[in-house]
């Protein structure tokens, strides 16, 4: 245990312990620092902190449910349809864009999405458009390259929980007159909850505490929490609010997860397992 304790208490008890206390300093000159609840009452105050911090939120949220979405049926596939050496070939053709860093992927769609790109080239050469369509730093652009990043990271453990699943269970559901609204509600998704869960949690994480691509294909007027973090820290050199940020940013992302296995009914270490 003691790699994992180690890990635990240096790489992430420690520095968010530290984090907590730097919000709470008062700079009053460049060697006085006081105690205060200044840094929080400024993100209450501005109102463009706080609206960046619910809008990422709730994109946060939506992401996540579309990646389910897509990422579903992929892993039902590849977890009880597929034989063989397919789906071994399947999940490696899930796998093998994540070779590449979050940056090249990021780029790649940019490349895709931009006016002279490939997307709008098809536009138009079937007469849909009749010049360049700019579909690049919107949020539509933002959620597509989230859920294409956080597309691995659900399919995963959905395929580890459904490959387990009996295919006579789905068959007996239909012989007592189930249709597939009803096989699908009573049966595949109790069964896949713990992986939607883990896939969920996951994937809100990472979508949460994403900065390259809302910046990149958001561009300069997309506003998420992330960004202002990053500003407070690194350009404004403001430690004591990039930290309040942060706690916040955590305190949002520990709710949400906590709420969602209260109202699925899981519990973390089912969900882990």
């Amino acid at each position: 245990m003691t790699p994992f304790v180690l890990w635990i208490v240096l790489l992430v008890l420690l520095p968010h312990l530290q984090m907590l206390r730097v919000s709470f300093h008062v700079r009053e000159s460049w060697d006085t620092v006081t105690l205060g609840l200044e840094q929080y009452q400024n993100f209450f105050s501005e109102s463009y902190y706080w609206r960046t911090f619910v809008r990422t939120g709730v994109m946060s949220l939506f992401t996540t449910f579309l990646t389910l979405v897509i990422a579903f049926p992929i892993a039902w596939y590849i977890a009880q349809l597929a034989r063989g050496r397919a789906k071994g070939f399947l999940f490696l053709a899930c796998l093998i864009p994540f070779w590449a860093s979050e940056l090249v992927r990021t780029y790649g769609w940019m490349i895709l999405l931009r006016e002279s790109g490939l997307f709008s080239t098809w536009l138009q050469a079937l007469g849909l458009a009749d010049g360049p369509v700019e579909m690049l730093y919107n949020d539509a652009a933002v959620i597509i390259g989230l859920v294409y990043n956080g597309l691995l990271f659900m399919v995963v453990p959905l395929v580890t929980t459904l490959d387990g699943m009996d295919e006579n269970l789905v068959e007996a559901g239909y012989d007592l007159g189930g249709n597939h609204w009803t096989v699908l509600r009573e049966i595949i998704v109790p069964w896949a909850m713990p992986g939607v869960v883990s896939g969920c949690i996951v994937v809100f994480m990472l979508t949460l505490g994403s900065y390259l691509t809302p910046i990149l294909m958001g561009g300069k007027d997309s506003a998420w929490f992330t960004e202002q973090i990053f500003t407070q820290f690194i350009t404004r050199f403001n430690w004591e609010q990039g930290a309040a940020l942060g706690v916040l940013l955590l305190v949002l992302s520990s709710v949400i997860v906590w709420l969602g296995l209260r109202v699925t009914g899981q519990n973390l270490r089912k969900v882990m397992g």
